[in-house]
């Protein structure tokens, strides 16, 4: 279960993985971003942005309307 969400919908690379490194920032290690995105390379990018910063790349599954939903664990 995600503790924070941001919804990325309609953004095209790079703004959505700008605004979840923004977003991870004010969190306490061990809680969960959940990132809705449109964006097809998102999977890709959020993949990379996790192994680039050291978060945990969770969980991402296909939401309604094509919303991909993906879940990031911020690290120590």
């Amino acid at each position: 279960m995600a503790e924070h969400l941001l919804d990325a919908t309609g953004l095209k690379c790079p703004i959505p993985v700008l605004r979840a490194r923004k977003a991870m920032k004010p969190l306490t290690p061990g809680e969960v971003l959940e990132v809705h995105a449109t964006d097809p390379s998102a999977l890709m990018d959020f993949k990379n942005f996790c192994e680039t910063t050291g978060h945990e790349f969770l969980s991402s599954e296909e939401g309604s309307d094509d919303v991909l939903v993906l879940k990031i664990k911020k690290s120590d």
